[in-house]
């Protein structure tokens, strides 16, 4: 699976990525908005865990890769994850705070968003957050996501589900 956009690519994980994302799910200030930095096993967890998506689903969560300089910046992708106790098909991002405040996490955003519905028979398309996640906030309205519900969450305290409908998106791209 490859996605292009102008400045990325998105590809399927390989463990030649290992040390990359653990450079970022290790890093506390990244990772501020989850319970803790992920550990390597937690890393190595989360690579397991997509390799079976692309395999079971045919998307999961997908490296990010710069394309001026083929170097690995973050991953973003389509999962399905309980939100408010539904499981519902979320868009998911995470960017090396080195790439931040760059546009990286919206441009991959977009392109997983048109993909999941080029691609699937999703008719709506989520992404959540703990509320003190302004950043990962941004990104969702950035793609044309809106707001759906604020709720509380045992993870995360209170969460944001934001949403963007087929209808919505298609009403976008003309």
């Amino acid at each position: 699976m490859i996605i292009q956009t102008e400045r990325l690519i998105l590809r399927e994980y390989t463990w030649d990525d290992f040390d990359d994302i653990f450079e970022i799910f290790s890093d506390a200030e990244t990772m501020q908005h989850y319970p803790k930095p992920y550990d390597k096993d937690m890393t190595q967890h989360w690579i397991e865990r997509n390799l079976r998506y692309y395999k079971e689903y045919g998307f999961g969560i997908w490296a990010v890769i710069l394309k001026s300089t083929g170097k690995f910046i973050g991953d973003c992708g389509l999962t399905s994850q309980n939100i408010d106790g539904q499981l519902l098909p979320e868009i998911g991002y995470h960017i090396n705070k080195k790439y931040w405040q760059q546009g990286f996490g919206s441009e991959a955003a977009r392109a997983v968003r048109d993909w999941a519905f080029e691609n699937t028979e999703y008719d709506c398309l989520y992404s959540y957050m703990k509320y003190t996640n302004i950043s990962s906030f941004h990104t969702a309205l950035a793609i044309g996501m809106s707001k759906i519900k604020e709720y509380p969450d045992e993870k995360n305290y209170i969460s944001y589900a934001c949403a963007i409908t087929r209808e919505d998106w298609s009403y976008m791209k003309r």
